[in-house]
């Protein structure tokens, strides 16, 4: 690690950088235009970035067309808090400060779309019970109010090659979720949790 940064102030930063390119400034819109509207309905997997008393916290969500989220108008998104682990970092951090960002992905696809706003957290029963599946309703639904949306190029996901099935990997190439809870607490029983982990994940969904 170096010793100390060398880049300490904005204008150190932007002279390093050089000007910026004037369309990414000009595809930032404040609310989702008919084309961004589109690009998101296609989306079955976002990442959800949320800041609090106890840090960042940047969570993974996904699902099916229309259970994802639903798109309440050009300004406003609702996304059902689907069933997790009960850390509820996500929530926390939208009670002691609402500023999140999304970064939406379809597989396929190599740009992504971003989008910062405000959120709040909802118990409303119409909208709760229009998430259900099956018999199960979220507890809570996330409400986004839009302040950006822009579109990031493609340049990260050419670079790793996301969708390229030449690069996917297998689940013995990585450690399982068993094992690195047990790399956290060495006495865990890895191999058990790892058994019984498909068949609880798939009954457990929603």
């Amino acid at each position: 690690m170096p010793n100390s940064p060398d880049i300490t102030t904005i204008e150190a930063l932007e002279a390093l950088y050089g000007g910026v390119n004037p369309n990414s400034l000009a595809k930032e819109t404040p609310s989702l235009t008919p084309e961004y509207r589109r690009w998101i309905e296609e989306a079955p997997f976002f990442a959800l970035a949320s800041s609090g008393e106890a840090g960042l916290d940047c969570s993974p969500r996904g699902d099916a067309a229309g259970q994802l989220f639903r798109i309440l108008d050009d300004r406003h998104i609702a996304i059902p808090d689907r069933r997790g682990n009960n850390r509820l970092d996500t929530l926390r951090n939208i009670v002691h400060d609402p500023r999140v960002a999304l970064l939406f992905l379809v597989p396929g696809i190599e740009e992504t779309l971003r989008i910062n706003g405000r959120a709040a957290i909802t118990t409303e029963s119409e909208l709760i019970q229009s998430f259900r599946v099956g018999a199960t309703t979220p507890l809570s639904v996330i409400l986004v109010e839009i302040d950006a949306v822009y579109f990031q190029c493609a340049r990260a996901l050419k670079r790793s090659k996301l969708w390229d099935p030449a690069t996917f990997r297998s689940r013995g190439d990585v450690p399982t979720a068993g094992q690195m809870t047990r790399g956290a607490k060495p006495d865990f029983d890895a191999e058990t949790y790892d058994a019984e982990l498909p068949a609880r994940q798939q009954s457990s969904l929603y």
